[in-house]
């Protein structure tokens, strides 16, 4: 009874602290642009078992790309020893699924072997980290804290792990010793089982409840350390990838409020909305600042795993140019983290006089950037950085009309010749003089 009742408090506090975390930053969601409609389900749940649980982008890294995708896979299988692990706790039972018999077997056996594969793949993590000084991992938006933080995550699991062959190899031994049934099947745990050979029944009912206890804790700990935490793609890769875009990556989305005013061009008679339906007109033409990114950009930039691939292929970035499509996405959730709480508190007139552009990030990077999507076909969460970054590059085009030199003279050739080039419309096919003449 003091187990369960130590249990249940332990997990109360847990989901209200978890509760609390989620909420604030679902409040934040409030304050983005709804202009992100979600369609094809079909076609999005094929993507997500493709992408998400097949971890199939992983892959062009095929090493370390396969040790990721085996502790995805692990945490999967593991995570439903963890739910016997809440009933049980709440229950005072011990091995409440065991009933599912070969089922249940299957599933503990591959706990256990998951277990090992994935302490020896996190031992690899840390060793790149530590001491291989992977050039990825570095960057101007990659602070001392980004490392840390990476590193204490890595170092739960290792501990989750750890704390979980542990629990099976006592619970394993313990049962040998006490003649009773061993629910489950343990192929690691059963030959780690000489670590507690001759030790009394007694001692090995006290390792088991301690190794329990402290794996129990430790995913509590885990869960709430996540939200605070670049690994919150945890919890956040497998629906950011069923939200994912569907349409072709080249394909940038039009803006309702130009095709609006393009329509009425076309036809006077039209009724002139914002977007054709009785809308209003629109506060700002693209981003400036988090309140203008869709609720979609934001949702990318919490599962941003700051991985850095999307930043190794950028060729913007590998010739010496300031953007990093990594630092855009960790940009917008620092500012929406900086600016939100004024938001939830005074609404949406709150100004604390700093932006996304500019203060974070600077019209150079913006302007770097050749939306050849590299790092949106790269990304292992499907993350689209060149939406968000042309968005942008419209407020500064349409609200501030700013241009670098080079654009200005191309829009300026459009409006007066109707084709980028400087060349008057009635000289366009002077070129084919020379072909009649060879004719």
């Amino acid at each position: 009874m003091i187990k369960q009742l130590a249990f249940a408090l332990i997990l109360m506090v847990t989901i209200g602290i978890f509760v609390y975390t989620a909420g604030r930053l679902i409040r934040f969601f409030r304050f983005t642009r709804q202009s992100f409609p979600v369609r094809n389900i079909p076609g999005r749940f094929l993507l997500m078992l493709q992408v998400a649980f097949g971890q199939t982008k992983m892959f062009r890294m095929p090493i370390i790309g396969f040790l990721h995708a085996l502790v995805f896979w692990g945490f999967c299988v593991i995570l439903l020893g963890s739910i016997e692990m809440i009933i049980d706790g709440l229950s005072a039972s011990e091995k409440c699924l065991g009933f599912m018999g070969g089922f249940y077997d299957f599933i503990m056996a591959s706990g256990d072997v998951f277990a090992c594969v994935v302490t020896c793949s996190v031992f690899v993590f840390l060793a790149r980290r530590i001491f291989l000084h992977v050039s990825r991992f570095n960057g101007i938006e990659m602070k001392a804290l980004s490392h840390l933080d990476a590193n204490i995550a890595l170092t739960l699991i290792l501990l989750l792990m750890i704390s979980l062959l542990g629990m099976n190899v006592a619970y394993v031994e313990y049962k040998k010793t006490a003649g009773e049934t061993i629910l489950g099947s343990y192929p690691v745990s059963a030959r780690l089982g000489v670590l507690f050979t001759g030790l009394p029944e007694r001692s090995l009912f006290v390792i088991y409840e301690f190794f329990w206890w402290t794996h129990i804790i430790l995913i509590f700990l885990f869960a709430n350390i996540l939200p605070y935490s670049k690994h919150f793609h945890v919890f956040l890769s497998v629906p950011n990838v069923f939200l994912s875009r569907l349409e072709p990556l080249g394909k940038l989305p039009h803006m309702d409020e130009i095709t609006r005013e393009v329509r009425l061009l076309r036809d006077p008679n039209g009724v002139p909305t914002a977007d054709g339906n009785g809308g209003a007109l629109p506060v700002r033409f693209g981003v400036k600042d988090v309140e203008d990114v869709s609720w979609k950009n934001y949702f990318d930039s919490l599962t941003c795993t700051e991985c850095g691939r999307c930043t190794a292929v950028c060729p913007a970035n590998i010739t010496g140019k300031t953007l990093s499509p990594r630092k855009i996405m960790m940009d917008v959730r620092a500012r929406m983290k900086e600016k939100g709480p004024g938001l939830i508190r005074n609404g949406t007139g709150f100004n604390d006089h700093k932006s996304l552009l500019n203060d974070y990030i600077t019209r150079e990077e913006l302007w770097a950037c050749t939306t050849c999507n590299a790092c949106a076909t790269e990304c292992p969460v499907n993350i689209n950085h060149p939406t968000l970054i042309v968005e942008m590059r419209r407020f500064l085009v349409l609200e501030e009309a700013y241009a670098p030199g080079e654009i200005k003279s191309v829009f300026s050739n459009i409006e007066n010749n109707g084709a980028p080039w400087q060349y008057s419309p009635e000289d366009r096919l002077n070129w084919t003089a020379s072909l009649m003449l060879n004719t």
